[in-house]
């Protein structure tokens, strides 16, 4: 049985996009996904994207995917949401995917903005639609241009939030001012997915986040938006500014190389990156310590 969702909240409040755990060799890691997914929960998350880009979904297969998403649910799925990536740049594949994650018992899928073809807006909407069409799932899209190189226009998001599925937006578009006119007229149910910005977009309508730096701090995203839902916009900006060092230090080189790096030093299953992606030097490890210390982190 799924969590309880909201229309407000689909997919819950705080949500981390959760890294996939490989073993020494670099197979997948079922046991330390599902020992990794439980931490997340008892932290604060109730809800996990499993197969998004910080899942390292580009290097790894469809069958993969699912006993990932089947681990996970094993593991965790009565107690958060459990949201599978399912998005391509190739439609016929993103179905399939979507249509894998619905058998498998996933609560929703998590839909990127389709990457490198640069689709025009109805290129993007007809993809959507096609998607939130073939299951019966609740969707969220993923804008973010800085990686797809084509962003979701307010008015494609307005025309998408007419279906039925498609319930959400995980924004890392980095606009508030698009977000904000965004979020007022097509309704979506908005998340950060920047985590900088995590505050800032809730001040103008988000509901929660999907956040990367939720690996290490979930309980203070949980604490600085319960603090902002409760009218206490001090306490909610003391918090955002006490985690302005692990936002930068987890970003300061790619954002699954720092993560997987963090979880290691906490001694969290993790594991290797999949090539091309690599692991921190020694450098840029001493660094990251140095940046999460500063946020309170304990390692």
């Amino acid at each position: 049985m799924a969590p309880i969702s909201t229309p407000q909240t689909p997919f819950g409040r705080v949500l981390t996009a959760m890294i996939t755990p490989f073993t020494a060799d670099g197979a997948l890691d079922l046991d330390g996904a599902q020992r990794l997914a439980v931490h997340l929960v008892d932290a604060g998350n109730d809800g996990l994207i499993i197969n998004g880009t910080t899942g390292e979904s580009p290097t790894t297969t469809d069958a993969e995917k699912n006993d990932l998403v089947r681990a996970v649910l094993e593991a965790v799925g009565d107690r958060a949401h459990v949201v599978a990536g399912i998005g391509t740049n190739d439609t016929r594949h993103t179905l399939e995917l979507a249509r894998q994650a619905e058998r498998t018992g996933a609560h929703g899928l998590l839909a990127v903005t389709p990457y490198y073809s640069k689709p025009p807006q109805e290129g993007l909407f007809r993809h959507f639609t096609a998607i939130a069409d073939a299951t019966e799932l609740p969707v969220m899209l993923y804008d973010i241009p800085g990686r797809s190189g084509v962003p979701i226009n307010t008015e494609t998001l307005v025309r998408l939030a007419e279906h039925p599925r498609i319930v959400a937006n995980k924004d890392a578009k980095g606009d508030l001012g698009r977000a904000s006119w965004a979020i007022a007229q097509s309704g979506l149910a908005w998340y950060s997915g920047d985590d900088m910005l995590n505050l800032p977009l809730l001040s103008v309508g988000a509901v929660g986040f999907v956040s990367v730096v939720g690996h290490v701090v979930a309980p203070e995203l949980r604490e600085m938006l319960e603090a902002h839902l409760g009218g206490d916009v001090q306490k909610a900006t003391e918090i955002h500014q006490k985690l302005l060092p692990v936002f930068t230090g987890m970003f300061r080189t790619q954002g699954v190389m720092t993560t997987k790096a963090a979880l290691d030093l906490q001694g969290l299953p993790a594991g290797p990156l999949r090539l091309p992606l690599v692991g921190l030097t020694d450098e840029e490890t001493a660094q990251l310590k140095l940046d999460l210390a500063a946020g309170g982190v304990q390692l």
